[in-house]
């Protein structure tokens, strides 16, 4: 199969994508691809597990697989993966490099490929979705990912073909990793089903997904607010 059509492709659609002369959108891209950003969205997350779970040892043994996520998903991308296939982030690319929107010098280490960003915020995503079992939670953070994925093509530090490697590689790392944990849990207590409205299948409280919801609105209107300040 001839790659370079679709190299060629990849880099006209990131061209095409990438940046834009709003100054309200570059903030936004900015405080959304922080990963401090994000802080209360993960301690939302363990606040559930916390509360859900019947001792330490379930707890941590949660907390342990959405760990192993983040190594499997990004360490392992940035660590072997990038260096191995070498391919230059956009901002970095001698061909393109020159043609992409910057903002705020912000160009990203050397190699690209493919996006830990989306493989990591995926991951999490695909994990805590079949964990919990919340429409709502699930169709959340999968669009907190994609809305990563989003800007790390804006900002111009990734190709869309990095997006959609990282993308499907998170979601094979989650899948696998919340089978691990349906494995391990079976052997120690039997599944229940919960069918009670107040929990999820799984048998998270409604009421404390709600409180991710809450967090992640709430993270939004704190980004939007930072980037209105770039512009007053």
């Amino acid at each position: 199969m001839e790659l370079e059509p679709i190299i060629q492709f990849d880099k006209q659609l990131l061209l095409m994508l990438n940046g834009s002369d709003s100054l309200f959108l570059d903030g936004l891209a900015m405080v959304l691809t922080t990963a401090a950003t994000w802080i209360p969205l993960y301690v939302s997350l363990f606040y559930v597990v916390l509360k859900n779970n019947e001792n330490v040892r379930q707890i941590l043994f949660v907390v342990c697989c959405a760990a192993l996520c983040v190594l499997l998903a990004g360490t392992v991308d940035d660590t072997i993966v990038k260096p191995m296939v070498a391919r230059f982030r956009p901002t970095h690319d001698p061909e393109i490099g020159m043609m992409v929107d910057v903002v705020d010098g912000y160009r990203g280490g050397k190699y690209g490929f493919f996006s830990a960003h989306a493989a990591n915020t995926f991951s999490i995503a695909v994990f805590f979705s079949l964990l919990i079992r919340s429409r709502v939670l699930s169709v959340s953070l999968v669009l907190w990912s994609l809305v990563n994925c989003w800007t790390r093509i804006y900002l111009g530090v990734h190709y869309p073909g990095d997006i959609l490697c990282g993308l499907l590689w998170g979601g094979i790392v989650g899948s696998l990793v919340y089978l691990m944990y349906l494995r391990m849990k079976s052997r120690s207590k039997t599944a229940q089903k919960f069918v009670s409205t107040q929990y999820t299948a799984t048998g998270y409280q409604h009421s404390d997904v709600n409180i991710v919801m809450l967090v992640l609105a709430l993270t939004l209107v704190y980004a939007s607010v930072r980037a209105c300040l770039v512009l007053a």
